[in-house]
């Protein structure tokens, strides 16, 4: 949302006119183009994601030290109710939105996949730190990243990350489901086109002057 500043005058002429409207003073042409300029046309469909998109119930449910920052998004210093996620709920029954904030043990896995599955639909869910995320400083056999038993739309990283990580993460959910995706890095700034392609190593080579580097087409790692 644009706020543009109009001189005093312009604002008045339009109150002037406004209550020639309800008056019946504005002729054809002049109410013509009075309602133009104040009506609104949109979709059902984008009406109601503007509702659902500033009316998201998120679960309290934390899982470890990134728990301690998620409860600092509903303070006096970031208050998350002016996006209006400030209901959050202690059951899947009534909430939309599941921020996992931790670890996640595989013991606890099937026990946040059912309450996933529990939560009001649509749903959505974001991954907050590391762990949660990409098992951090965790990696051993007993942590699982969250994306592979539910699905996750936004991913905040940070060990732990603050609270502005976490509502920028919201925010970009929000761009989500309003269905106005914020553009990537290299949409931004214009940066397509820069990308370093290895070329494949010829038949028989074994590519060993790029240790670090997949040739195109290979999805190791990713």
């Amino acid at each position: 949302m644009a706020v543009t500043r109009e001189p005093i005058d312009d604002f008045r002429i339009r109150q002037l006119r406004a209550r020639d409207m309800l008056r019946g003073d504005l002729e054809e042409g002049e109410l013509e183009k009075h309602v133009e300029e104040r009506i609104i046309t949109t979709t059902l469909d984008r009406a109601v994601s503007w509702a659902r998109g500033n009316s998201i119930f998120p679960m309290t449910f934390g899982l470890a030290c990134c728990g301690i920052e998620m409860m600092g998004i509903v303070g006096a210093r970031m208050d998350i109710a002016r996006f209006g996620f400030e209901a959050l709920r202690a059951t899947p029954r009534q909430a939309d939105l599941i921020i996992l904030s931790g670890r996640v043990s595989i013991k606890m896995a099937p026990i946040i996949r059912r309450l996933y599955d529990q939560m009001l639909e649509p749903k959505w869910s974001i991954a907050m730190g590391a762990c949660s995320s990409s098992m951090g400083v965790f990696n051993n056999y007993a942590i699982v990243p969250a994306d592979k038993f539910m699905p996750v739309d936004v991913h905040v990283p940070g060990c732990p990350p603050r609270p502005e990580a976490l509502m920028h993460g919201i925010i970009r959910l929000r761009a989500q489901v309003l269905g106005e995706p914020e553009q990537g890095w290299r949409d931004r700034y214009r940066a397509r086109g820069t990308e370093e392609v290895v070329d494949a190593p010829l038949p028989g080579e074994t590519g060993a002057d790029a240790v670090n580097v997949f040739a195109p087409g290979d999805t190791a790692g990713a």
